[in-house]
């Protein structure tokens, strides 16, 4: 894994939490308990902060970055992000499913306990309604979730990404 100090800036990761062997964290980065990421992640808090909360699983080659002085990114807790996905300068509230290979631009905010679709693109400062699937490019709210969704997917991947994490801390 990279972990590097940037501009005296150097990550904060919690000891519970499982950072692949080629995954690169920089800068300003914090993160909370039982976070995840996995192979070829890019998490750059060079530009701007990232902070994220609790239970958190970035997914193989997904990337995090930030805009220079005016969007940082900030992730609640329960947040999964998708392979591939690109998350940049934007608020992700808990209990949020970001989807394979998305894009969630500059100044979006994605409320609590929402999904966003893969391959959606959602444009920037785009808000995302809490309770809400948004899909497309650029995305759009396409339904409402039902709370057993909520809890069937988004808390179901966010547990199970803990679980495959602790295989690799054997």
């Amino acid at each position: 894994m990279i972990i590097k100090t940037v501009n005296g800036n150097h990550p904060q990761i919690p000891e519970d939490c499982f950072i692949a062997e080629n995954a690169t964290i920089v800068g300003d980065v914090v993160m909370g308990n039982e976070c995840s990421v996995w192979f070829n992640t890019v998490i750059r808090g060079d530009v701007n902060f990232i902070k994220m909360g609790n239970k958190v699983n970035v997914q193989d080659g997904a990337v995090i970055h930030a805009t220079y002085k005016t969007s940082p990114t900030t992730i609640g807790s329960n947040v999964s992000i998708g392979h591939n996905a690109i998350v940049h300068g934007c608020t992700i509230q808990d209990n949020v499913l970001i989807g394979m290979g998305s894009i969630v631009m500059d100044d979006c905010v994605v409320e609590s306990n929402t999904i966003i679709a893969a391959g959606a693109v959602v444009s920037k400062n785009t808000r995302v309604e809490s309770g809400s699937i948004y899909a497309g490019i650029p995305a759009k709210k396409i339904k409402d979730i039902s709370p057993e969704l909520t809890k069937g997917e988004i808390e179901r991947i966010a547990n199970n990404y803990v679980m495959y994490s602790s295989w690799f801390k054997e």
